[in-house]
């Protein structure tokens, strides 16, 4: 399951930014993930419940935000959203020159966390 990898990813970056800001917890991660790389959210969510234990991000909530895949075409300048089989080709004019816009996404937006003096 890849998403035990991302999900140790997404927990180590969040930790070491978490210490660098001087954090005694982490609250909340919200991450950002395009359908195109096949991630599953709810495997990504159980993945983080089992690993945060032990960690400063014990108790946080992994907010994922899933992103469609979207391309624009380089012939006429359409834009659309598809799945992972139909964006190769214009359904506007048919071509075949397109560029993929959003979809492949896999990032850290923000994390909240609890700083030293927080009650």
């Amino acid at each position: 399951m890849h998403e035990m990898g991302i999900a140790e990813g997404i927990l180590s970056s969040s930790v070491s930014a978490a210490h660098e800001a001087g954090a005694r917890g982490i609250s909340a991660v919200y991450v950002t993930i395009g359908e195109l790389t096949e991630v599953s959210e709810d495997a990504l969510q159980f993945a983080w419940e089992a690993i945060v234990p032990g960690t400063l991000a014990e108790g946080s909530s992994l907010d994922i935000t899933m992103v469609r895949a979207s391309s624009s075409c380089a012939d006429c300048g359409n834009e659309w959203e598809h799945d992972r089989y139909s964006g190769s080709q214009c359904p506007a004019c048919g071509g075949w020159v397109v560029m993929l816009l959003a979809g492949r996404e896999l990032k850290i937006d923000s994390i909240d966390i609890d700083e030293e003096g927080d009650a």
